[in-house]
Order: C-alpha cells, then structure tokens, then sequence
C-alpha cells in the first residue's frame, strides 16, 4: 500500500475514535499526578491561583475557538459524524479563512489547559507530540476526502489558508450569522467534560498529596453544577424545540 493511502486509511480509523481520547488523557492524567513533585506549591501558595488562572484561560479559550467554528458553520458542513467523512459544502470564510481545522485546534486548547494542571511540562509535551501525530493523521486524511469532493475548490482555499496555526492575513467575514442556539445543543457535552477534567485532576492531586483521597466540598459543587447544566441542556434538545434550528447542522 503506498504510504499516502496507508496515511488516509489510518486517518479515517483514528477519526472514528476520536471521542475516546478525553478518556485515555483521564487514564494518563493518574500516573502523571501521582508521581509529581507539588512540593512547590507549599513554597509559593499564589503560584497555584496563578497557574490554575492560565490553565482555565487554555481551555476556554479552545472553547471560544470551537464556538466560532460551530456558531457560524454552514448546515451542509460535516456535524459531529463519527463513522465517516460528511460534507456538502465547503466552509472557507470567518474562521475557516484564518485557519483549515479550527475544531481540532480548539481541542487541543481545551485539552492541553487540563493537561496543564497537573503541572507536569513533561506529560504537557507528550501530548502534545501525542496530539499531533494523532490529528495529523485525521487532518491529512479530511483533506484528502475534500480534495476529491470539491476539487480545484478546495485546492485553492488550502492553498491560502495554514492548517493548524491561524494566520489572519486572508480573513474574509462569514456571511453566517453567530448563533448561540446552536453551541448550546452542540457544544454542551464537551464544556461539562472540560470541567470535570479539571475537577478530576484537583481530586487526584488532593489525594496523592494528602495520602487519602480528600473530596472537597467545592469539587462537589463543581460536579454537581456541571452534570446539571449538561442535563438540562440535553433535555433541551431531545424534548424541545427551544434550541431548534431549520438552517443549522
């Protein structure tokens, strides 16, 4: 098999399972915790508030990203579709003109913001290197789908337009409106996910620290508030027609 279709089959297989990596960065986070030096922590208490400000700023900010993407893609662009490559129309202006895979970009913001606060630079760069050779793989073979789907189209905007670091030189406006409605029925489950991570991690990090595990009542809350904001929005969306669009994926 030449390498560059060897490249696309193993991108479209890792596209299916993309949704099981938050699941094996909660299975590595453990280790990573427990064999961390926290000890610094102790020395200096306002660097903790300080770290734990710039891993939140991480992950929003991969939010804020995605909810550009979502907010003000086209109906007929591919949706949260996990077995296959979907599109019937190219999205090549707001975001989309700055940058080719605004989507994976915005996880790996959400991502490495949790990452980051076990406050180990080492587990920060192994998924990061993780990451890339991970999404390479799916983005050469996204690619390659709408390279044969649209053809000089496509070609043309790739051309322009970085794969994976914005570049804002060529921006041209979305003519598609931003619409709230729709981060709110798309985007609810990977915000609830997010904040569990960071609930999870500080759990770990209390437990190893302290020798027994040690739920805080603030972890609680946290939890708690998550799980119900996802609740009802999911509610929302299977039983309502409040977050109901015609013109939207």
């Amino acid at each position: 098999m030449a390498l560059v279709h060897s490249f696309e089959k193993n991108g479209n297989t890792l596209f299916k399972y993309r949704g099981q990596i938050p699941l094996f960065l909660f299975l590595l986070s453990i280790p990573t915790v427990y064999f961390t030096d926290y000890q610094f922590l102790n020395d200096c208490p306002s660097l903790d508030l300080f770290l734990l400000i710039t891993c939140i700023v991480l992950s929003f900010s991969g939010q804020v990203i995605r909810a550009i993407a979502i907010g003000t893609a086209n109906k007929y662009t591919s949706g949260r579709n996990t077995k296959e490559q979907v599109a019937e129309a190219l999205n090549t202006k707001g975001i989309y003109s700055t940058v080719r895979h605004p989507l994976y970009l915005g996880n790996y913001f959400m991502w490495i913001g949790i990452v980051l606060f076990t406050y180990n630079i080492w587990f920060v760069l192994v998924v990061s290197l993780l990451f890339w050779l991970y999404y390479e793989r799916i983005m050469f073979a996204e690619e390659r789908f709408l390279e044969h789907k649209f053809g000089e189209e496509y070609v043309s905007w790739s051309m322009k337009v970085p794969p994976f670091w914005p570049s804002f030189k060529n921006h041209i406006k979305s003519e598609i409106p931003f619409s709230m409605k729709t981060i709110l029925r798309r985007e609810y489950s990977g915000i609830s996910a997010t904040v569990i991570g960071f609930v999870f991690v500080a759990f770990l990090r209390e437990w190893f620290t302290a020798g027994k595990p040690q739920f805080l009542a603030s972890h609680g809350i946290i939890l708690v508030l998550a799980l119900f904001f996802s609740f009802v929005l999911r509610t929302l969306k299977h039983k309502t027609k409040l977050l109901f669009e015609a013109d939207r994926s």
